[in-house]
This record gives structure tokens, C-alpha cells and sequence, in this order.
């Protein structure tokens, strides 16, 4: 079983679309370039959404040309970028802007999904196999988000033959990816392996992601369980951002430094140097104004501390 690990870089997307001050294009773009330069070879970039359900979106065909010029040196040209589309017209716009790989949703709640696409399950199931059609005739690769997969932030907990329908269904119509989603941190690693045995028995784990957020510190167990059934594909986001702003209570996704220092420790490759993500946090930190950072960053400023201390220690003015 392969140890290369694949890791969707999701801050610029899930990670800013819930801050409570709008980010300027530029800034996502410095984001954007840490990410890169640090290794990340998979970001999720932006949705076409509308503008007025999400205003931190609004800038998403600016952000996908700026990025577009981020990519275009032969040492960045196999970044891949993806976008999230809610619907028919969003994936048109998508389509439009050259965009080659998209994600769609289907949470797993009648409730969920009135709340995050205005469409019932059944509705938004429909959308899904709609857009994944087209997008396969137009050479497009595609993702769907089962969102909610482990707990509905209205229903609560959510029966995992409701998880499983909607993967197979998603499945059959032709879907490349199925990103198995804890939208607001509320799972727990049993309930990813119940979710992901019977799948990976019946279509291999090649084609399963995790999206995992940390509200309740479960993520990086719950990746630890994907990686023990072959899941070789996960999110996160540079040091925890995230959220949604139509699932109340969630807080941000696992910290990318978090899980890449997870699997490279365990003998796992993901193609991202640990040291180079420290700066991209401080760059996301600035960018938003928030302090951020997951528990290996908050442990490399401490260290970094630690050394100044031993220098200045050894090296005494006199």
C-alpha cells in the first residue's frame, strides 16, 4: 500500500469563508504562494457561490487568475486547483474561468441542506449527479462532499446507512472523489471506520477523501482511521481555519501542520515541509487577524523559544 498521502490544502476556501472581515484578493494570493512554497501541491481555491450568501467568495474568477499566474512557473505546474460550485450555474462559471477539477455537496439532512442550498436531500442529490454528469462530458474531474456524514449541526448524530446511500449513489453516477465529511467536528474515528469499511470493501479506499474539522480535537484520530483502511486523500487547513456559515457550532478543519507532521512522523510522504508551514501560518495569521495555528505550531514557536534561551544563555553579554 502506497505511502504517499494527499493533502487538499481547503484554508483558502473553508477556511476563510466563515472570517468576519472580507480578505482582499491580493492577501488570499500571499496565502496562496506560502501555501505553494511549502510544498502543497492541491489547493481548494475559492467557490462560485453567490456573492451574497458568501461575500468572502465574491472575488473568486480574481482569486483563480492570480493563482493561474502563481502556477504558471515550471516549478509550481503541477498544482492542482480546485473550486466548490452549489449548483448548474456555479459550475458554469467554474467551467467559464478554466477551472479543470471541481467539488459538489450534498449534506445528509433534509434540515442540512435547506440551511446550506436552500434544496431538500433529494433535491440537492439531484443537482449533484446533475453537475458530476456534466462536468464528466466536459472533461472536468469531480469531488462530492457528503457533508455531515458523521453528525448533522441540526439533527444530530447521523445514521450511517444515510452516509452510505448518498456515497453509492454519488458513486454510480460517476463521481471521481467522495469526500466523507464532518462538517462541524462532531464525529468520532469509530464512526469512520463503520463508514469507510463496507465502502473501501466494495470500491477501493483510492477513491475516498476526509474532510475533517477539530471542534471536539477528534480530526487527527479520524484521519489515523482512514489511514489504517487505505485512505490516502484528506483536507485541512493552514493552522485550523474554518468553519460554515450554515453549520453553527463548527469550528475550524484539522491544521494542516498538525496532520502533516502526523504522517510524516509515521513514515508517511505528503510532499510538505513542516518548517516552510510555520511561515505560511504567520502569513494566514496576519492575513486575517487572527491567532492561529494548530498544537505542532503552537510546539515549533516553543522550541524556537527555547533555543533563543539556550543562545542567549551560552552567549552572555559582557
Amino acid at each position: 500500500m502506497s505511502n504517499k498521502v494527499i493533502i487538499t490544502e481547503v484554508g483558502l476556501r473553508d477556511g476563510l469563508q466563515n472570517q468576519p472581515k472580507l480578505i482582499a484578493t491580493a492577501q488570499k494570493l500571499t496565502m496562496a504562494k506560502a501555501l505553494i512554497d511549502a510544498g502543497v501541491s492541491h489547493l481548494e481555491a475559492t467557490s462560485f457561490v453567490h456573492p451574497k450568501l458568501v461575500p468572502q467568495m465574491a472575488d473568486a474568477v480574481d482569486v483563480l487568475s492570480g493563482l493561474k499566474d502563481l502556477t504558471q512557473s515550471s516549478d509550481n505546474a503541477n498544482v492542482n486547483v480546485s473550486v466548490l460550485v452549489p449548483n448548474m450555474k456555479g459550475y458554469e462559471r467554474a467551467k467559464e474561468n478554466g477551472v479543470t477539477s471541481i467539488g459538489v455537496v450534498v449534506a445528509s439532512t433534509d434540515t442540512f441542506n435547506l440551511k446550506n442550498l436552500n434544496m431538500t436531500t433529494e433535491k440537492a442529490a439531484s443537482v449533484c449527479q446533475q453537475i458530476v454528469a456534466q462536468a464528466k462530458q466536459d472533461g472536468i474531474s469531480t469531488r462530492v462532499y457528503i457533508s455531515g456524514a458523521c453528525v448533522c449541526p441540526y439533527d444530530g448524530k447521523t445514521p450511517v446507512d444515510i452516509t452510505l446511500g448518498l456515497t453509492e449513489k454519488m458513486i454510480a453516477t460517476g463521481a471521481d472523489e467522495i469526500s466523507i465529511s464532518d462538517t462541524v467536528g462532531g464525529g468520532n474515528p469509530q464512526q469512520i471506520i463503520d463508514i469507510l469499511t463496507p465502502l473501501v470493501q466494495q470500491y477501493g479506499a483510492e477513491r475516498f477523501n476526509l474532510h475533517l474539522h477539530d471542534t471536539r480535537g477528534q480530526a487527527l484520530a479520524m484521519a489515523w482511521a482512514g489511514i489504517t483502511l487505505g485512505v490516502r486523500r484528506f483536507d485541512s487547513s493552514i493552522g485550523g481555519l474554518g468553519g460554515c456559515p450554515f453549520a453553527p457550532g463548527a469550528s475550524g478543519n484539522v491544521a494542516t501542520e498538525d496532520l502533516v507532521y502526523m504522517l510524516e512522523e509515521a513514515g508517511f510522504d505528503t510532499g510538505i515541509q513542516l518548517s516552510a508551514l510555520k511561515a505560511a501560518v504567520a502569513v494566514s495569521a496576519q492575513v486575517t487577524g487572527q491567532k492561529l495555528g494548530g498544537s505542532i505550531y503552537q510546539w515549533m514557536l516553543s522550541q524556537e523559544a527555547l533555543q533563543k534561551d539556550k543562545t542567549a544563555q551560552e552567549n552572555p553579554c559582557i
